[in-house]
């Protein structure tokens, strides 16, 4: 009997489809859709239908186990497609409820997977290339006997390697490692500690870069008095003594030729 036929056998009376003998999945649908929205009886009806097509929820969920989450959250996550799919169901479009059922809950599988289960969100594209992967992969284990290669995943999804690539290191972020994590032999080393500080220097590298060119705008004597004082931490008197000029003096050439570069500074930026 066909869904249309059943639901023709059951609408004659309301009542009569609530109170029917409906024993298979597709007779619970059907008397279902014959059914009142505020029917007294839908609830339980509605229950009934879930509870006939829950082994279809399983199955799928099965289908995506072992893959980083637990097979109790994938048959939660199904049985939430199904519950769906019994709701927005209309035979009256001529397609039958497994037809419908299974992409809406492999769907909300994929979808689990793609917002509840990435340590780094990656593009939408990446995260189902990822499951394409792993699902051919697996695939082609079972066929080839042996592990596939990036060409033989290309051509299995008609793909390039390249986007294959993308999809393999895309798939990285999926898990995060601590940066407890030991990573010598005695346990002492952890991964953080492998990561390098901040580096203050790079800040004024800029400036060291264009610290050159305008030194050399200064005269022998202006670039010997910033070297000895910025470079070899001498004072103004130790400066005065070297060169042999007053103290006053080394004050003097010391703010002029700062005056210059920063003036040589301030053009180059411009």
């Amino acid at each position: 009997m066909t869904v249309t036929e059943t639901k023709t056998a059951v609408q004659p009376s309301t009542a009569a489809a609530a109170e029917a003998p409906v024993d298979s999945a597709a007779e619970l649908l059907a008397a279902l859709a014959a059914m009142p929205a505020g029917h007294p009886s839908r609830t339980s009806l509605r229950d009934k239908a879930i509870e006939a097509w829950l082994p279809l929820a399983r199955h799928l969920a099965h289908r995506y186990s072992g893959r980083g989450e637990p097979t109790d959250d994938l048959i939660q996550t199904a049985t939430v497609g199904l519950i769906k799919a019994v709701d927005k169901f209309d035979p009256e479009r001529g397609v039958d409820f497994a037809g419908y059922a299974i992409p809406t809950i492999i769907g909300e599988i994929k979808r689990h997977f793609r917002d509840r289960t990435w340590s780094v969100r990656v593009p939408r594209r990446l995260q189902e290339l990822r499951l394409a992967i792993t699902e051919a992969n697996s695939t082609l284990t079972h066929s080839l006997g042996r592990s596939p290669t990036v060409p033989d995943i290309a051509a299995h999804l008609g793909i390039s390697e390249e986007e294959v690539l993308e999809g393999l290191e895309g798939a990285r972020a999926y898990n995060a490692t601590s940066l407890s994590t030991p990573i010598s032999a005695d346990g002492n080393t952890e991964l953080g500690d492998t990561l390098g500080g901040e580096d203050h220097e790079y800040e004024i590298a800029e400036t060291r870069v264009a610290l050159g060119p305008a030194l050399a705008m200064l005269d022998e004597r202006e670039q010997k008095i910033l070297t000895l004082r910025f470079y070899g931490n001498l004072t103004q008197s130790q400066i005065a003594d070297q060169i042999g000029i007053s103290q006053m003096h080394v004050s003097r050439l010391l703010t002029k030729a700062l005056t210059k570069l920063r003036g040589q500074l301030s053009a180059d930026s411009i």
